[in-house]
C-alpha cells in the first residue's frame, strides 16, 4: 500500500435551515451550500423562507466534470 498523498482539511458548519458554510482549501472565502429549485421542493423548503444556494450535489456533479 502506498503512502497517503493528500488529506483534505474541510470544515463544515450549519448556518440556518438547510444552509451550511464550508471552509475549503485554497478558497479565501467560505462556500455556502444549501438547496434550490427541485432540491428545495424535495425537502419542502420554500424559496421565500431560505435564500437559494447550490447544493452539495451540484458541487459533486461539477467536480466530476459536468
Amino acid at each position: 500500500m502506498s503512502d497517503v498523498a493528500y488529506v483534505s482539511r474541510v470544515k463544515v458548519e450549519p448556518v440556518e435551515g438547510k444552509v451550511r458554510r464550508a471552509q475549503l482549501p485554497a478558497e479565501e472565502k467560505p462556500v455556502l451550500f444549501g438547496v434550490h429549485s427541485e432540491v428545495a421542493e424535495h425537502y419542502g423548503v420554500s424559496p421565500d423562507v431560505e435564500e437559494p444556494h447550490s447544493s452539495t450535489l451540484d458541487y459533486v456533479v461539477a467536480a466530476a466534470g459536468g
